[in-house]
């Protein structure tokens, strides 16, 4: 029964971490950018579009088709880069579990 205790105890403390590295995860921002920087957009927690930053010079007549491809580029690597912190955040929590049919995800 010893056994079963500890496995017990270690389940606890991986609902513990995976509590925690979600409230990490809920404060994570990440910024996407495209056109060397002329969009710039902030995605917070699951994806929550936070902030929209596009350079003056996008707004002139005539390049709405360039801001569209730009804003949607910039938006696709905010994304990448926060499902990449928060398979981070999966694989520091679970530790040794990770992987592990049944645990929970993101």
């Amino acid at each position: 029964m010893k056994n079963l205790g500890d496995l017990m105890k270690q389940a606890q403390q991986l609902q513990e971490k995976m509590e925690a590295a979600k409230a990490r995860l809920a404060e994570t921002e990440v910024d996407g950018t495209s056109g060397g920087g002329m969009v710039t957009v902030t995605l917070r927690n699951m994806g929550e579009l936070t902030r929209l930053v596009i350079d003056p010079t996008l707004l002139a007549p005539g390049e709405a088709e360039i801001l569209t491809d730009l804003i949607l580029a910039a938006h696709a690597d905010a994304r990448r880069k926060l499902e990449g912190r928060q398979q981070e955040l999966m694989r520091d929590a679970a530790g040794m579990f990770a992987g592990l049919p049944g645990l929970p995800t993101f």
